[in-house]
């Protein structure tokens, strides 16, 4: 009897574990959902560029995106990641004509 007590005690340990882990991947799950898209016009506004220059910036693989029926999304956070990588830091004294 001793040894049945025993064994429904580890299961109900074991059950409790594969329990936290799932909650664990299920939150997981939810954050990379979390993610923020964005589409191609409005990544064209936030960094003021052409949709040519947005093209080439997918073609040479500086901006990775996703396409779906025809329409391109992109991470905020691939964005960010290609401002701060490009972020030069000089502060360019300009003189009173904006040179």
């Amino acid at each position: 009897m001793n040894e049945v007590i025993q064994s429904l005690l580890a299961l109900a340990n074991d059950i409790k574990e594969v329990k936290a882990c799932l909650q664990t991947m299920k939150q997981t799950r939810a954050e990379k959902f979390k993610e923020l898209w964005i589409d191609g016009q409005d990544v064209m506004l936030a960094l003021n560029i052409s949709q040519r220059t947005l093209q080439t910036l997918r073609d040479n693989g500086t901006l990775p995106f996703s396409r779906i029926s025809g329409k391109f999304y992109y991470k905020v956070s691939d964005l960010e990641a290609l401002l701060e990588n490009n972020y030069s830091g000089n502060i360019k004294k300009l003189d009173r004509y904006g040179n």
